[in-house]
């Protein structure tokens, strides 16, 4: 990959994490003793990635006070900025003139600990237009979950079972191309670019990981994330 390398989506209002977000943005929320997106930005360069395209509007002062040029952490850090928050596929639309070749976009709100460079592959030899990372997650339903036919017979109660989806994590691998797809200065959700794409005919490939992610999206999950990140991410 040549060129800039990375976008991060750092723009958001973080309204689900109140009131911790009302002096800080969400991506500058403390984990562990660094902002989330510090370890964000550690997580590419060791991934072999040292171009990265911060896509900023809610406080966007206070990161690019923090970060600058990205000298201090060995990479070269760009900005493009918003004057209100666009969504995330809306956000990335405002990196469009710093890209131009394959990146990796990811949200600013979550923290990784998989390989990039083996996704990266992945996505060039599917020769795809967007590669999704996606998450193996698993939960326990709080219900019994009772099958039956058409008639209406029941044939089966599976009580409090553990449920196994693939969900979406936030982290890309993109083609410039995905531009094209999102209107300029609009609130456009990630979600419908990708539909768009896929409506296109364009190749929309995913790649799994079943560990090495944690969305920190609410309350309840930036506890959960500030007490596991070490033992978590360590590894990478």
């Amino acid at each position: 990959m040549t060129g800039v390398d990375a976008v991060i989506l750092a723009g958001g209002l973080g309204t689900r994490l109140q009131p911790y977000t009302t002096f800080l943005p969400k991506p500058m929320l403390p984990l562990g003793d660094r902002p989330i997106l510090e370890h964000l930005i550690e997580w590419i360069r060791k991934n072999r990635i040292v171009s990265v395209v911060l896509c900023v509007s809610y406080m966007k002062k206070t990161i690019q006070d923090y970060f600058g040029d990205g000298s201090r952490f060995n990479m070269n850090i760009k900005y493009a900025e918003s004057d209100r928050p666009l969504a995330t596929a809306g956000q990335l639309k405002t990196a469009q003139k710093l890209i131009d070749d394959s990146f990796v976009c990811m949200y600013g709100d979550s923290v990784y600990g998989f390989g990039l460079q083996s996704m990266v592959k992945h996505h060039k030899k599917k020769k795809a237009t967007v590669t999704m990372g996606i998450y193996e997650y698993k939960t326990d339903l709080p219900y019994g979950v009772i099958r039956t036919a058409k008639s209406g017979r029941v044939t089966s109660w599976d009580e409090k079972p553990r449920i196994t989806t693939n969900i979406n994590m936030g982290c890309y691998i993109m083609e410039p191309e995905i531009f094209d797809l999102i209107p300029a200065n609009t609130k456009y959700g990630m979600d419908d670019a990708i539909r768009k794409a896929i409506s296109c005919k364009m190749l929309v490939s995913s790649y799994l990981v079943r560990k090495g992610f944690a969305d920190i999206g609410d309350k309840e999950s930036y506890e959960r994330a500030r007490s596991e990140y070490l033992q978590k991410f360590d590894e990478v």
